[in-house]
């Protein structure tokens, strides 16, 4: 039987000029972490660290260790994982071979040898200029070179990452002996076919006997078959009756079924390969309509919207990342309501222990291939390396029932037509030959279960715009980098694959990375942890747009960049989601951080949840209430994705700030599974006038949501604690009310919903957003533009309009602002600075945007029709009150977008959910763990919101 012993012991590090001693070196890992454990290089992630230890990328490092000799079979390999990148490996002085491709892994022959084990690492700045040398220059969103060598792009830097180029054993290495023969490669095809789950394996085998007997015998679900090997390949074929199918979470359960292959000679077991497989079918469906070219996945042919984000690699030194780390993050994907994790192109092929989290917990993968942003060479050496890793990751992860889509690359076909390129380049390759070649063939010959899409945003074919919105894949950066996010609302994208909002990191995030400095907007950590073009000028653009910009005062800026940013997502998700089936599917930018910094993550680098993150589990829930516009009218949108109808009575109430009811009314709705049900909002109840705004809840039967508690003694709504959904409620049909529509849509292509299409109100400040649930977050929604002042410095939005720049990625195309002056609460506001009252519950309103959810099994959707600055709000008051666990904070007025800072506690503690507004007499409880002494004037300290202008 084939013995493998891993190589982690003995490992040393050194330099080879000398400058650095013999150090003790981490297997697997990398130069980094071995300086950084013995002291030589201070932490890069801290300060502005990171300029002091730039001159690691530019040396060549050796690891060593000592292989004694090893008997008892008829082979030995020395197997590496992964080697990063450029590196020659010699045994005993000989010469065993040379490598070029980090995401690769490498076998060597070493039979009967033994000695000094060596693996020299030449820079890879080095390589990556000698290879550009040779094929002359391409172009990049980027000055370093990532484009000239098979490395992760992002170590070298990018708009959220720090530039620390690394060189390392960044995967297992071992000895493997066997004799006889042993499994090189097992090739799973996975389909069901007419219920009947089919496992067929084709197996490769190495051979050290040609002319042994071999048999492979394969088990899954019960079921056994033995086939011979012909020469040095195999197949095995297996049937499971009845196999249960795997779904994305939210569509079903995720059965895995272990698969056995061993190989055998006359009855011994020579070498065994071991996985976990799902059954399901998987297609993306990109058929013309009348509104262009979808982009819908269909699973189990179930079609999805999908609810997405993009990963990045977890840490700038993926060889710290644990399996429990993958578990954990993940894990908080799915409970923010994730369906899909898109493996973005600059990052890596992550290991095994990633997917392996994405089978059990139903996340889809979608799986770019490592090219991003830039023009990449065709020729050789590169090209070469670019198809034998492209074999070799295909097939390493078609186990995985979650992955369900392969892309070529992140933006290069796009950069070719937009970022001027195609000028520079004068006739130079660049790319187009790997991913409409190269790719799509290795895909279609190893892995033709899964679909692949040559590239994101792609449109289909160059007959249309690579980032045609109407056409396939689309990347929405006009907004964030010169426009505001009101105008996501201006065209209904096919599938929204990448689009964000920065903000900055907890403030114990930063706190703990920038030590002794006294924190401020424009700090010098804090801008060095600033990493996007004009990052801070872009954020605070998009801030004035909407509140006074708090000059001096760090903690409400920090705050009000936070609030902008869930806001900004949620106007998108909201508007696209509404539109399904014409939008398929929303992939936010971004889910992680590889380090501390401000950026577009809803997870920061050191792990803590901003408050975008508890907006995600409000917007991603199956059930979703979204106050938007068609054409004229004001609807409210009922979003069902879950499998069971939503069906129950919408409560709308015209209220004055001042807690008068002026109207209400109760309209029965109903949402089949899988739709979008519009209800007109009839004229009585439309608010008119600066003093009034629009409350909408929804009961009925399975509706989601932690909800805000509201006391009895108002008689505002049913007393409600965190209760999850019920199934009460009953189908009463659809919409009532006079001249009403309630129209649905659904996935197959059904344009049956009222203003369907892509006319959505552009900049409208009237296409208010909805309310919220699930986890009572509201930072959100369309109609931004009548948001509030603050209580922190901050004062109303200036209408201040943005400049054009590069894009998220530089070489987006330029732009014009394109806000919206509607004068219906999404006009530019101005307003006097508000009054300051840390944690005193000032408060304002913000037209268009979302509220907490309401009772058992309710939804509420908020809309204010005005901009702040003409609202006559009431100066906010709450009360607060703490209990092991908890911080229960009870509204005597209306207090806006109410956050508790956790992690201004203690850097350990963590909230349970995010912004929330509550209405006079509404209560919340914000569970917190992590705090050690719960104390209500820590606790009302740590408690901001958006606060009246003077």
């Amino acid at each position: 039987m084939l013995q493998a012993t891993p190589l982690t012991e003995g490992w040393i590090l050194r330099h080879s000029d000398g400058t650095v001693d013999e150090l003790p070196a981490v297997v697997p890992g990398c130069v980094h972490t071995d300086l950084l454990a013995a002291g030589v290089i201070p932490d890069p992630f801290l300060g502005r660290n990171e300029t002091e230890v730039a001159w690691v990328g530019r040396r060549d490092w050796t690891y060593e260790t000592d292989l004694a000799p090893l008997n008892g079979h008829e082979q030995t390999d020395l197997v590496f994982d992964g080697l990063d990148t450029v590196a020659e490996i010699l045994l005993d002085g000989r010469l065993l071979g040379r490598t070029r491709n980090m995401h690769r892994s490498y076998r060597f022959d070493v039979t009967g040898m033994s000695g000094r084990l060596t693996v020299r690492f030449v820079s890879a700045y080095a390589e990556a200029e000698a290879v550009r040398g040779k094929l002359g220059e391409r172009p990049a969103a980027y000055a370093e070179p990532y484009q000239y060598l098979r490395k992760m792009a992002c170590s070298f830097g990018w708009d959220w990452g720090p530039t620390l180029v690394t060189a390392g054993i960044w995967r297992p290495v071992r000895l493997e002996r066997w004799s006889t023969a042993r499994i090189a490669r097992v090739r799973p095809l996975v389909t069901v076919e007419q219920g009947v789950g089919v496992v067929e394996l084709a197996v490769d085998v190495e051979r050290a006997r040609v002319e042994a007997p071999l048999t492979v015998e394969a088990t899954v679900g019960g079921e056994r078959v033995r086939a011979s090997v012909d020469g040095t390949q195999g197949v095995v074929r297996l049937e499971v009756p009845g196999a249960r199918l795997w779904w994305p979470r939210g569509y079903g359960e995720q059965p895995l079924y272990d698969v056995e292959l061993t190989l055998l000679h006359e009855d011994r077991p020579l070498d065994v390969w071991r996985r976990r497989v799902g059954f399901r079918s998987v297609e993306v469906d990109r058929a013309a309509d009348a509104h262009g070219t979808g982009f819908t996945l269909v699973v189990n042919g179930e079609r999805l919207f999908a609810r997405g984000v993009n990963w990045i690699p977890d840490d700038v030194f993926p060889s710290r990342i644990t399996r429990e780390r993958y578990r954990e993050r993940l894990g908080q994907a799915a409970d923010a309501g994730v369906d899909l994790v898109r493996v973005w192109g600059g990052g890596i092929y992550e290991s095994e222990d990633f997917y392996d989290a994405c089978d059990e917990l139903g996340l889809l993968v979608w799986q770019d291939f490592p090219f991003a942003c830039a023009a990449y060479p065709e020729e050789q050496p590169l090209r070469g390396e670019v198809e034998a890793e492209a074999r070799e990751n295909v097939v390493r992860l078609m186990p995985h029932p979650s992955l369900v889509l392969w892309n070529g690359n992140n933006e290069n076909l796009w950069g070719f037509r937009d970022w001027g390129w195609e000028a520079r380049l004068a006739g130079d390759s660049w790319g187009e030959g790997y991913y409409l070649g190269v790719l799509p063939r290795v895909v279609a010959e190893l892995d033709p279960t899964r679909p692949y899409t040559e590239g994101s945003p792609w449109s289909g074919s160059w007959e249309h715009h690579p980032n045609d919105p109407a056409h396939g894949t689309h990347h929405s950066w006009e907004v964030w980098n010169r426009e505001d996010y009101a105008e996501y609302r201006g065209e209904v994208p096919r599938f929204v694959a990448e689009f964000g909002w920065q903000a900055p990191p907890a403030f114990a995030t930063l706190a703990r990375a920038l030590p002794g400095e006294v924190l401020a907007a424009d700090s010098p950590g804090v801008l060095h942890h600033q990493k996007a073009d004009d990052g801070n000028g872009k954020l605070r653009r998009g801030l004035e747009r909407h509140f006074a910009f708090p000059e001096g005062d760090f903690d409400r800026w920090h705050y009000l960049m936070q609030v902008n940013q869930a806001r900004a997502v949620a106007a998108g998700i909201e508007h696209w989601r509404s539109h399904w089936p014409v939008c398929a599917g929303t992939v936010v930018w971004q889910l992680n951080d590889c380090w501390p910094v401000t950026s577009w993550a809803a997870i920061d680098g050191d792990g803590r949840e901003k408050p975008l993150y508890h907006e995600l589990r409000r917007l991603y829930a199956d059930r979703l209430l979204t106050v938007q516009t068609r054409g004229q009218k004001l609807v409210l949108a009922a979003v069902n994705q879950a499998a069971e109808p939503w069906a129950g009575v919408l409560r709308l109430r015209r209220m004055s700030v001042d807690g008068e009811v002026i109207a209400e009314a109760e309209l029965d709705f109903r949402a089949p599974r899988r739709t979008v049900t519009d209800v007109t909002v009839p004229p009585e109840l439309v608010p008119v006038g600066p003093k009034e705004f629009l409350v909408a809840d929804a009961g009925g039967d399975g509706g989601a949501g932690r909800g805000v508690a509201v006391d009895a003694h108002t008689g505002r709504g049913p007393a409600a604690g965190t209760d999850r959904a019920g199934n009460a409620g009953t189908d009463r049909g659809a919409a009532a009310g006079p001249g009403e529509d309630a129209t649905a849509s659904d996935g197959h292509g059904s344009g049956t919903k009222t203003g369907a299409g892509t006319e959505a109100g552009r900049g409208r400040g009237s296409e208010a957003g909805a309310g919220a649930s699930q986890d009572a977050g509201a930072a959100a929604g369309p109609g931004e533009d009548a948001t509030a002042s603050d209580g922190h410095g901050s004062g109303t939005k200036t209408g201040a309009g943005p400049e054009a720049g590069v894009g998220r990625d530089p070489g987006t195309k330029a732009g014009t602002d394109a806000a919206a002056n509607a004068g219906d609460g999404s006009e530019a506001e101005t307003g006097a600075d508000p009054e300051a009252g840390r944690g005193r519950g000032s408060e304002a309103g913000a037209g268009g945007s979302q509220d907490a959810g309401i009772g058992p099994g309710g939804l509420r959707a908020l809309y204010f029709p005005s901009p702040d600055r003409e609202i006559p709000y009431p100066r906010p008051e709450f009360d607060v009150a703490v209990a092991p666990g908890g911080v229960t904070v009870t509204a005597r007025t209306l207090v806006r977008d109410l956050l508790l800072q956790a992690d201004r506690l203690e850097p350990t503690a963590r909230a349970d959910r995010g912004l929330v507004t509550l209405l006079p007499g509404e209560r919340v409880t914000i569970g917190v763990s992590g705090w050690q002494t719960p104390d209500p004037d820590a606790a009302r300290s740590a408690l901001y919101c958006l606060e009246p202008s003077r």
